[in-house]
């Protein structure tokens, strides 16, 4: 039996999503697998060793979509079960190009509340027939060892700057922390600028013991180096969520977004730092009402505090 699984778009979602495909791999244990989305899904879960063939879309990079996504299904081919984990009309496209008999397409507005990954589970269980329950996030890239116990902090959110927290006040819990931890700081290319904004804090704070992450580091490379840390503080991320994936002892900040369906999945060592406000959670990639309160009323010492509570 081949399956074709296309991946959520988001690092967050994907890992997310791991659960549910873990079920689905026990549901068809001779099944081989293909896995297609976007670079940074692909490449946080081509590890697996039940994944045999990672496809990266490129649909979206130029020309047509439609015909790139003709060309996309042909690379693909046929399958016997071909599923998404997207509910974009594109991937239901996708789908029916590959001319795969049994095609299964994710409805995030069919699968009721609850938790992001019971969402995609319940998903799987329509697709197997089953009534699996989701276990834990898994990612099976090898953590990386350090020295001293490690601090990593990540500032980023890649939906918005609605979700970010301010890099004068990651220093100064990432100061005030730095006694007994080593300092990483996370972030892709587009965090590149607040992870700087943030060591010229430490600098000015006589913070000598930190690294500077941010930008240089592949997915595969992210993952082990979360994995390996101690403590680690961050807005509702991806990161966030890889954390998850190795129970790393983590303080999740939340403001414009649920965190009831997106928090920490069975981290037993999590800890969420939130406002109650009445305009949250919007949902908005930035503050419409231009005060970011939700995540400007979060402070250093709040945070401290729940960390201490993990430790």
């Amino acid at each position: 039996m081949r399956i074709l699984v296309e991946l959520p778009t988001w690092l967050g979602d994907a890992v997310m999503a791991t659960p549910a495909l873990e079920n689905l791999f026990l549901a068809y244990p001779e099944a081989s697998v293909t896995v297609v989305g976007s670079y940074v899904a692909t490449e946080a879960l081509k590890a697996h060793p039940r994944i045999e063939r990672v496809v990266v879309d490129r649909t979206k990079a130029g020309g047509w979509r439609p015909l790139n996504l003709y060309r996309l299904a042909k690379e693909l081919g046929r399958h016997d079960l071909a599923l998404s984990f997207r509910s974009h009309p594109a991937s239901k496209m996708l789908l029916f190009l590959t001319r795969s008999p049994r095609r299964a397409l994710f409805d995030k507005k069919g699968v009721g509340q609850g938790h992001q990954v019971e969402k995609y589970q319940s998903f799987i269980n329509d697709v197997t027939g089953r009534n699996d329950t989701p276990g834990a996030l898994k990612l099976h890239w090898p953590t990386k060892r350090y020295d001293r116990p490690t601090l990593g902090i990540n500032p980023g959110a890649t939906y918005g700057s609605a979700k970010r927290w301010y890099p004068e006040k990651f220093a100064e819990v990432a100061s005030s922390l730095s006694a007994n931890y080593d300092i990483i700081i996370f972030g892709g290319p587009d965090e590149v600028k607040i992870a700087k904004d943030i060591e010229m804090k430490l600098q000015e704070e006589g913070v000598k013991n930190y690294k500077n992450l941010a930008g240089k580091t592949s997915i595969p490379q992210l993952c082990e180096a979360i994995g390996g840390v101690d403590l680690f503080i961050t807005g509702d991320s991806g990161p966030m969520h890889i954390a998850a994936a190795y129970q790393v002892p983590t303080v999740a900040l939340f403001g414009p977004t649920k965190h009831k369906e997106t928090s920490q999945w069975m981290n037993p060592k999590s800890a969420i730092v939130r406002k109650e406000m009445e305009c949250a959670p919007c949902m908005k990639r930035t503050c419409p009402l231009k005060t970011h309160a939700c995540m400007r009323d979060i402070t250093p010492q709040d945070v401290i505090a729940a960390a201490k509570t993990l430790l």
